[in-house]
């Protein structure tokens, strides 16, 4: 009888006893994916004596471990997140961190319906807390939603690129990057102005302190917005804001260059990351086009409880409930077809650019737009030129200077172009991404000050009501460490390091200022090491990697993210195949797999076709270099064989072309891990560093050799009918168990390694 395996979080053990690999559990199509590939993984590290454990990091694990008292003793989870958090920070730190869900608040909303329908008493998202229990659920929630995971885990700075074996595939069998048609319209629209990246105020820390932040009105009355925000000496602290009002003005501009353009228009913001700024900028846009609904119907949608924040779609989901609702879906059906063209992320189902703030993220849907030669899809499917409306000001040029290129240039041919590997800034919730709980929507005229624990005033704004402010932090120590592994990338490769840096930003100047003289750190004696502003970066990197040369660029974190999806899917068709290692500050290792943009529509067609096309070969090369750090930290020299035969093996895969196929009667992500896992065992067999292993792996490897075309006949044969999983946020284990693992051949060959 063959063993099932349930990819579920252990409840026996809330700490690691002895040093593992930890792998996350996740969310979507890549926790469904590792459902099918960590049975593998798990039988051939054991044989290696190398012990993998799991962690729950999905998003319905994280609710439902904010609400222990709510909940009976099996119902329970532990806090894995903020285990893995204590551990990033230990020298014994090796975690495999998968794809998870960034959640809007319509994402949250639906998996805590989702929860309470699976019988989790946990309580409804309070948009508007009334109680004290309704503010205590609000703050729990709050530190779930958005970018929760990243910040704690990534206690270290990015060194993320393409393996030479998918750049070697990617130039033999090149992807289509499509031309701009002569004459296109297509631009990005940003506003230059009242801006985060115009009204950004900054500051170095000279000493420890504690600051506070607080909103003074026009009438006088004093708000703490936050106390006891720690700082360290040398830290970097700036706060900026997005004029509402000047907001509104340009919106209402794109608007009508789209209907003079004769464009779709379409917003690419990131919702999920910048969890607090980018909903509230998305209900902008919605209301802008909506604007006269939202005149005659905005107070009974209020009324509601419907916010244009959530989207359009949530708008629509909720009209059922409140009086005059058809009317007034009606009225946003007529603004659709009288108003500029939208673009629509699913012109089948009806959904637009405005239905879901989640749906269109900004550093996959730029990247796609220009590989798309840069059209996007209207109503009815077909494509078009659009007006790509990124408001703030700070990153847009990047997307416009890589539009001009290609225009001027023609697409790049993946067959001869370069690489731009990155070195990421994004440790101890660096920038950006770690202002969620320092993001206010002013509610008054006034002002907002920073003061320190001696009352004096550091940063001051003028702001309006409605404005949209924020703070950041970047701690010196990640910024050293940053320097140094730009430095030591720059060696290891010859390839210049260029710092995307602008010294007419405020927070960037300081950040140039500490580069230069922490590179005096560091021999950099025959290297290449530049500081340019993004555009200018954009198109210097552009111009190297034509001429098939690399460019290393060292980033902040957001551009580490935006850039990591722009060049990796002109590169390589994807960001999903990238390497992407985070050497944690104190020894450890995180070793994540890539991106998740495309997780929900892989799992509807899952539900639909039982056809997973998900590509885990991100998972591959984290596992391999996740392998090769256990090795090297803990001597078990097996533990580098089975790294060293992986990598072997994924070359071999990718030559063989073994990724999932597109259509049914093709092998899927599950097919595609019989072939890595067969290649595995080839390789363990043949090799001569390790007899036991080789000894143990010859019968494995002939064994699914031999049965190779029966484990792919049973592997399609359930293809082409719907099934049941048992949930969308957290799926029944063994339904998913018996869904990504179908072949009974290849589990019980599985199972003979113990």
């Amino acid at each position: 009888m063959v063993d099932v395996f349930i990819l579920i979080p252990r409840k026996d053990r809330h700490a690691l006893t002895t040093v593992t690999i930890v792998y996350t559990h996740t969310d979507e199509a890549p926790a469904l994916a590792t459902a099918s590939l960590l049975p593998i993984v798990t039988a051939f590290a054991h044989a290696a004596d190398v012990e993998i454990e799991t962690r729950d990091i999905s998003l319905s694990g994280r609710i439902l471990a904010a609400f222990p008292e709510r909940l009976s003793e099996s119902q329970r989870v532990p806090d894995a997140l903020k285990e893995l958090g204590e551990l990033a920070m230990t020298p014994e730190a090796n975690i495999i961190k998968l794809p998870n869900i960034s959640a809007s608040i319509p994402q949250l909303k639906v998996a805590i319906a989702e929860l309470q329908a699976s019988g989790f008493d946990i309580p409804d998202y309070p948009e508007e807390p009334q109680t004290d229990a309704d503010r205590d659920a609000r703050a729990r929630y709050d530190r779930i939603k958005g970018s929760a995971v990243n910040p704690v885990l990534r206690e270290g700075n990015s060194d993320r690129r393409a393996p030479l074996s998918v750049k070697a595939y990617a130039r033999k069998h090149p992807h289509v990057n499509k031309p701009f048609a002569a004459g296109s319209k297509t631009r990005v629209a940003t506003m230059g102005h009242d801006d985060f990246f115009s009204n950004e105020k900054s500051v170095v820390m000279t000493s420890a302190d504690t600051l506070s932040i607080r909103h003074t009105a026009t009438d006088g009355t004093e708000t703490v917005l936050k106390s006891g925000l720690a700082v360290l000496d040398g830290e970097i602290v700036d706060a900026t804001f997005m004029s509402a009002s000047a907001l509104d003005e340009f919106l209402a501009e794109t608007l009508r260059q789209a209907t003079s353009d004769n464009v779709l228009y379409s917003v690419h913001l990131k919702a999920t990351m910048m969890k607090v700024s980018d909903p509230i900028i998305f209900g902008h846009v919605v209301r802008a086009f909506f604007a006269d609904v939202f005149a005659q119907h905005g107070a009974a949608l209020e009324a509601a409880g419907l916010t244009a924040n959530d989207g359009l779609g949530s708008i629509l989901a909720g009209l059922s409930n409140v009086a005059g609702g058809a009317e007034i879906a009606a009225s946003f059906e007529a603004a659709i077809a009288q108003g500029p063209r939208l673009s629509y992320t699913n012109s089948d189902k009806g959904i637009t650019n405005l239905h879901v703030p989640s749906d269109v993220i900004v550093d996959a849907s730029m990247p796609a737009l220009v590989r798309n030669g840069g059209k996007l899809w209207g109503v009815d499917g077909g494509e078009d030129d659009t007006i790509a409306v990124i408001p703030d000001s700070s990153y847009a040029g990047v997307y416009q200077a890589t539009i001009d290129d290609v225009i001027a240039h023609g697409p790049l041919d993946p067959a001869t172009i370069g690489t731009v590997p990155n070195v990421g800034l994004m440790a101890q919730a660096a920038e950006e991404y770690g202002s969620h709980d320092k993001t206010f929507e002013i509610v008054a005229d006034g002002r907002v000050d920073i003061v320190n624990a001696a009352g004096e005033v550091l940063i001051t704004h003028d702001v309006h009501k409605g404005d949209i402010w924020r703070a950041t932090q970047a701690k010196d120590v990640p910024i050293r460490d940053w320097v140094k592994l730009a430095v030591s990338r720059a060696r290891a490769t010859g390839s210049p390091a260029v710092f995307w840096l602008d010294e007419k930003r405020a927070h960037d100047a300081h950040i140039i200022a500490k580069v230069r003289t922490y590179l005096k750190d560091h021999d950099t004696t025959g290297l290449t090491i530049e500081i340019m502003a993004p555009a200018e970066a954009t198109t210097f990197s552009l111009t190297r990697i034509r001429r098939g040369e690399d460019t290393i660029s060292v980033t902040g974190n957001v551009l580490r993210d935006y850039l990591t999806d722009l060049f990796p899917i002109l590169e390589v068709g994807t960001s999903a195949k990238m390497l992407s290692i985070v050497p944690l500050l104190n020894g450890g290792g995180l070793f994540e797999t890539g991106a998740g943009g495309s997780a929900p529509k892989h799992v509807q067609q899952l539900v639909e076709e039982n056809f997973l096309r998900w590509d885990s070969l991100g998972e591959f090369f984290a596992l391999a270099a996740s392998l090769e750090h256990f090795s090297q930290t803990t001597g078990n020299a097996k533990a580098l064989v089975l790294a060293n035969t992986l990598d072997r093996a994924t070359g071999t895969f990718l030559e063989e072309d073994r990724s999932p196929g597109r259509k049914l009667g093709m092998i899927d992500n599950r097919g595609s891990h019989f072939y890595l896992g067969l290649y595995w065992a080839q390789e363990l067999a043949k090799q001569n560093e390790d007899a036991q292993l080789a000894a143990t792996f010859a019968p494995v490897a002939a064994a699914l050799a031999e049965n190779g075309d029966k484990i792919v006949g049973e592997m399609i044969a359930v293809q082409g009918k719907p099934v049941d999983i048992g949930g969308y946020y957290r799926p029944d284990a063994k339904l998913v168990d018996q869904v990504m693992r179908p072949s009974a051949t290849l589990n019980g060959i599985i199972s003979s390694l113990g």
